[in-house]
């Protein structure tokens, strides 16, 4: 949740707050009702903390962007019907139904007095947020960009007067025979809440990394007897090997791998490993990075050759801005770089130089604000 005070025309974002809170893993399989009224209800608490910095004028009603992280049939700028979950969520009884209605009639039910002026995906609204500070990959993976309004053969509404439209891929969903998937990656699709979707996703974003690394070690233990004779109990617990964990693993610089084995002590109640059986993990958290961050890369440069900016013109070098958010992309050091070389490596050297890729911090939300505000109810009598 983040409120946001704009300054105007070259002052840029002048105040902002914000608050995380994690969703119970009880929402994301209920009801329609439990998961909104809990993000109302956490809405509510986070109005009512407003400092005198952000207070409404009199008779004014707050206005709000709604990040909703997962595929949507958009009608219009604050409607849209979802499609499908991603991310671990699966709740019947939401899919056809508009998600903006569902967040007002839970808003109202808590007596929050407030207008949803925008739905914008967290990808779109990065997107936004980067495009408004220069003068997108954390749980689950997506991208957009800026395209030709002309070029979009599936639009038929009046074109916008800026000839540009913005497209939300969900890319997390691409497919292809061209993408190798290993025994462990159909055994994960297979077993997961959402068989047979989001297949580039699971092979590239934060949910799924640590889990791929946990379905090696099973089976190098079951087939190899890598932890002993026995597959160690927590082991065989999906998900319990988080990215983070993975991360932290990767990234152990100590002499004797130290924070290999204390995470393999208190996350898997393994203890008594070898140096050489620790620096084994580290190698397979590296190659299941490494996959992850040269496919992403790859998905970048296809987005690049799509608006022609893979190549330099006719000596023009225009500049490219690629937002990043996300916790994969901010804290997983060797993703972030092995995701970056891999693009200078794919687009050569010259190119590289017109190419910026930037940490957008929560950029996704600063968007949406962004996105509400352009929206806002009271613009014309602002602007007048």
């Amino acid at each position: 949740m983040l409120r946001v005070q704009l300054g105007g025309k070259g002052r840029g974002i002048v105040n902002q707050q914000f608050e995380e809170v994690s969703i119970p893993p009880s929402l994301m399989t209920g009801s329609s009702d439990a998961l909104f009224d809990y993000i109302a209800a956490e809405l509510a608490k986070f109005v009512a903390q407003e400092g005198s910095d952000f207070k409404q004028s009199p008779g004014r009603q707050r206005e709000l962007g709604f990040t909703f992280s997962f595929p949507v049939m958009q009608s219009s700028i604050a409607s849209g019907t979802l499609l499908r979950w991603t991310k671990g969520f699966s709740i019947d009884d939401m899919v056809g139904q508009d998600v903006v209605a569902e967040l007002a009639k839970a808003m109202e039910r808590q007596g929050i007095d407030m207008r949803i002026a925008a739905l914008v995906n967290d990808t779109v609204g990065t997107l936004a947020g980067g495009r408004y500070n220069n003068k997108i990959l954390g749980t689950g993976s997506n991208a957009a960009y800026v395209e030709r309004a002309h070029a979009i053969p599936k639009w038929h509404g009046l074109l916008p007067k800026s000839g540009e439209m913005v497209i939300n891929m969900e890319w997390g969903n691409f497919r292809s025979s061209h993408l190798p998937l290993p025994d462990y990656d159909h055994a994960l699709d297979t077993e997961s809440l959402n068989p047979g979707e989001q297949i580039y996703e699971k092979v590239i974003a934060g949910m799924y990394l640590g889990e791929i690394v946990r379905r090696v070690l099973c089976r190098m233990t079951e087939e190899a007897a890598f932890f002993g004779d026995t597959v160690p109990p927590k082991l065989k617990e999906p998900f319990i090997l988080g990215t983070p964990i993975m991360s932290a693993m990767h990234q152990d610089t100590s002499p004797d791998l130290k924070v290999v084995a204390s995470n393999l002590k208190d996350i898997l109640e393994i203890s008594n490993t070898s140096l050489k059986m620790r620096k084994v993990i580290v190698e397979l958290c590296n190659i299941v990075a490494t996959r992850g961050a040269r496919l992403s890369a790859a998905g970048v440069l296809g987005i690049l050759k799509k608006m022609g900016r893979d190549t330099i013109k006719g000596g023009e070098k225009q500049k490219t801005v690629i937002a990043m958010d996300g916790g994969l992309y901010e804290h997983y050091t060797e993703y972030r770089e092995c995701l970056e070389n891999t693009l200078n490596e794919l687009i050569g050297e010259e190119v590289s130089r017109t190419i910026e890729i930037e940490h957008s911090n929560d950029g996704s939300g600063i968007g949406a604000a962004l996105l509400a505000a352009s929206h806002s109810q009271y613009l014309e009598m602002d602007e007048s």
